[in-house]
């Protein structure tokens, strides 16, 4: 929630409670752009739904530009926003399995949950499978200490890795995002699929 509990605008009990309304209203907004349906979901592997991808790259291009501006206007303190410390193992390997997953199920948790509540069994399932995974990775976790802990970096961001003003980062980033949209658009018409 930015830094209102930090600056004490908020308390964390309200932090918690404007989270949950935002959670809600998320979800209504995944359920209303079709993230509920894994067809949707899996089409951004084979390529004949883009709507994954253009939707969240449209939402990082949104938060980039907003918290840019936020921040060149003074009405935001970058150093208050926490980013997640970067493990390189972890986060590879993490992503493999997330992808993974993403493929053979045609879910992300978030996405999960919200075809969970309008009661799609397949994201039932898909939920099932989320939690017994907590639990192994929870179990086990001694097992996978090492790997979990490798390749720390602290918490940096692609602007610092590159060295590179956030500014021009976040241009970068918008020239890809217009070049993915691009290539989304291409496969869409390259490989369509009926209707579901």
């Amino acid at each position: 929630m930015g830094p209102l509990i930090v600056n004490e605008i908020i308390s964390q009990n309200t932090n918690l409670l404007l989270a949950f309304f935002i959670g809600i209203g998320f979800g209504f907004v995944l359920e209303q752009a079709g993230f509920s349906s894994s067809r949707k979901l899996a089409g951004m592997f084979y390529g004949y739904d883009a709507t994954v991808l253009k939707v969240f790259f449209t939402g990082a291009i949104t938060a980039a530009l907003g918290l840019l501006f936020f921040s060149l206007f003074g009405w935001i303190e970058m150093d208050y926003v926490f980013v997640n410390p970067t493990y390189l193992g972890s986060t590879i390997v993490g992503g493999i399995v997330m992808g993974l997953g993403f493929i053979l199920g045609g879910f992300c948790p978030g996405t999960s949950f919200c075809g969970a509540a309008i009661g799609k069994i397949d994201a039932l399932v898909f939920v099932g499978g989320l939690f017994i995974g907590i639990f192994i990775f929870a179990e086990g976790f001694p097992l996978w200490q090492n790997l979990y802990l490798s390749g720390f970096m602290g918490d940096i961001t692609i602007s610092k890795a590159l060295n590179i003003s956030p500014g021009l980062f976040v241009f970068l980033l918008i020239l890809v995002a217009v070049g993915m949209f691009w290539v989304a658009e291409w496969a869409e018409k390259k490989f369509p699929r009926e209707e579901y």
